[in-house]
């Protein structure tokens, strides 16, 4: 069975590490949180030390990290995964990022004989935790084949994009339409909380029409609209994904004003100290702003 190094034990990469640990495969896991490498060795998973630790002797390396900086200190850094990688391994990089850095790291990973596969993760952390994640990934169709396992370990949907890089841009994609829905459905609801309406039957009209989307039927009324302002996904991580797609658009000389808005209204959030809270709480910052009160269904 292959060895696989898990480097990147946050709130997605834990649980997925872990259900790879569930399904029977044998993890190498590192995390600069020594607690979170805990709770794998718990789960049967060996616990290293180091990037370099967790590369040694392991056929495939998961990376699921912050940041595209971050990305390419652990991959292409000084003792990161190239400098130990065995030959013949393969990357499976699942970090949101840039396509810049998926590119770079993907043709310098082919210069040294190793796969590469970039496969970025859809869904929410509660998703993770149940192996119900969904997955876009670019790679070649045999390296698609050598990941495929793990990525049915870990969630339930998995989409071929295409060759290496189709994945990040899947994703730039479609965190675009999901983050910039909470800013929208967010001035939506304050309106409607404005107007004195209910805000069950609101929901009901929008639900009916074509105006319903994805964070109003599955992950606000869990989430900010029952009270529940802890992360899932942070705010923070949503201004984040949100300067990685306007950045991308403007290489790509396509022009989107909204995301531009969109990014803004995030970057008051984390102003006023929101940063850490879930990105539906974009709901609360606006209503906050302008003195309304606060949305919530009834129990």
């Amino acid at each position: 069975m292959d060895q696989i190094g898990f480097v990147g034990l946050g709130r997605m990469g834990r649980p997925m590490a872990s259900n790879l640990c569930r399904k029977g495969f044998r993890v190498v896991a590192h995390d600069i949180n020594s607690a979170a490498v805990a709770e794998l060795e718990v789960l049967q998973a060996r616990g290293a030390a180091s990037v370099a630790e967790a590369t040694d002797g392991s056929d495939i390396i998961v990376t699921m990290l912050p940041t595209p900086r971050v990305v390419r200190d652990v991959v292409s850094g000084a003792n990161g995964v190239f400098a130990n990688a065995k030959p013949g391994a393969l990357i499976l990089e699942m970090s949101t990022v840039d396509p810049e850095t998926t590119d770079q790291l993907a043709a310098l990973a082919l210069a040294r004989g190793l796969g590469f596969v970039d496969a970025p993760v859809g869904r929410l952390a509660a998703h993770a935790e149940r192996g119900e994640s969904l997955f876009m990934v670019g790679g070649s169709e045999a390296d698609f084949v050598r990941v495929k396992p793990l990525l049915d370990a870990m969630g339930t949907t998995v989409f071929h994009c295409g060759g290496v890089g189709t994945g990040t841009r899947t994703k730039l994609v479609n965190n675009y339409l999901a983050i910039t829905l909470c800013q929208l459905n967010a001035e939506a609801l304050a309106l409607s909380e404005r107007f004195g309406l209910s805000l069950e039957r609101t929901i009901d009209v929008l639900s009916g029409t074509t105006a319903i989307n994805g964070q109003l039927k599955m992950n606000w009324p869990a989430k900010v609209l029952k009270g529940d302002i802890e992360p899932g996904f942070t705010i923070d991580l949503a201004h984040k994904d949100l300067t990685l797609i306007t950045e991308a658009a403007n290489a790509a000389r396509v022009p989107m004003p909204i995301a531009a808005a969109a990014r803004e209204a995030f970057s008051t959030a984390r102003a006023r100290g929101m940063g850490d809270k879930d990105f539906s709480a974009m709901l609360d910052n606006l209503c906050e702003i302008a003195g309304i009160t606060k949305p919530r269904l009834k129990s």
